[in-house]
């Protein structure tokens, strides 16, 4: 998969606080390094939505992440909650993650992330349309 990285979302980790900016570059790595192992001829774009930033895919459904003042202790990666993908999620990881409701994984800042599972899901989310009809999205 071709990856398209967008400078300023890259540089705009730096308006948070020193331990989320960190936190959500590990994201941002992590999402990059799971695309780059999906055989496909597609290409990831790195972008802004909502002022989050973004990673998109042509068969795939959005990934956003973000941290937010009012929750200060813990940052998200959001997905599009008409999917299947938190649902899913549930079932496979259940008390592996923290969730939103049907639309995000949430982490404490000193939460340590389930790399592999984590990855599980990005690579569901990223291939998403492809896979959406199968049973626990092809797991």
């Amino acid at each position: 998969m071709e990856i398209i990285e967008n400078q300023k979302v890259k540089d705009s980790f730096s308006d948070y606080p020193k331990p989320v900016s960190n936190k959500l570059a590990f994201l941002r790595q992590l999402v990059f390094d799971t695309a780059s192992e999906i055989d496909s001829n597609e290409v990831l774009e790195e972008t802004f939505k909502w002022g989050e930033a973004s990673y998109l895919t042509k068969d795939g459904s959005t990934i956003r992440m973000d941290w937010k003042h009012k929750n200060p202790d813990q940052y998200s990666l959001y997905f599009n909650c008409k999917t299947k993908l938190v649902d899913t999620f549930k079932e496979l990881y259940g008390d592996t993650f923290k969730y939103g409701g049907n639309r995000a994984i949430i982490f404490g800042i000193d939460d340590e992330v389930p790399i592999i599972e984590l990855q599980h899901c990005i690579r569901l989310s990223l291939t998403y349309h492809k896979i959406k009809n199968m049973p626990l999205l092809g797991a």
